[in-house]
């Protein structure tokens, strides 16, 4: 796994610890890690600081999730990697971050090299409006799966217990088996002017 600082662009405040805590809490070990999400209420603002602290991450509220946003974040911030929700997600807040992302990366790709590598995670019970996820990147996460469920578990005012954390659970054990391990999480590279990882990590 890479060590270069992260940038998670999601659409809700438990999105980055359900379709990817695990590995952002591993590149927090080593580098810098920045969740970037629309702001919502009081309650759900103060839960996605409390799960980024599990995580050991920083988390930035966006007043609008948009192409300007995601610009201004990638020229701050220059993350070598930006994870993302599919493009074909089932919610349609998912693919309206997604296309933000899409939309904002070529200019400021151009202007800062930044991001170099551009990923999307996860969705619900992996099914996107096209079919199954394809992941042809799978991230071993068993040891940073009990500090995902911590930090899911921070988002109170959500259905976690009865529906996000058994959905993370299974998916977690679902992808882990693909490679071996007792937990992982699922991602899939998206080319960046053209440009695809040369190597099938994170």
């Amino acid at each position: 796994m890479g060590t270069g600082s992260v940038l998670a662009v999601m659409a809700h405040p438990d999105d980055a610890e359900l379709w990817a805590g695990g590995t952002l809490a591993l590149h927090a070990r080593t580098s810098q890690v920045v969740v970037a999400v629309k702001a919502h209420d009081a309650i759900r603002d103060a839960e996605a600081h409390a799960a980024a602290r599990v995580l050991g991450t920083q988390v930035i509220l966006l007043p609008a999730l948009d192409a300007s946003a995601v610009g201004e974040l990638i020229t701050r911030h220059r993350p070598e990697i930006l994870i993302t929700h599919p493009v074909d997600d089932v919610h349609p807040d998912h693919r309206a971050a997604a296309a933000a992302v899409l939309e904002g990366l070529p200019d400021v790709v151009i202007a800062t090299g930044h991001p170099r590598r551009l990923y999307t995670c996860d969705t619900y019970n992996s099914l996107t409006l096209n079919g199954p996820v394809t992941a042809s990147v799978i991230v071993d996460t068993s040891d940073t799966f009990d500090q995902k469920m911590r930090a899911l578990a921070q988002h109170a005012s959500q259905p976690i217990t009865d529906r996000f954390g058994p959905m993370a659970e299974n998916l977690g054990a679902l992808w882990g088996g693909r490679i071996g391990t007792a937990r992982g999480e699922a991602f899939q590279p998206l080319p960046i002017l053209g440009w695809l990882p040369a190597t099938a990590r994170l």
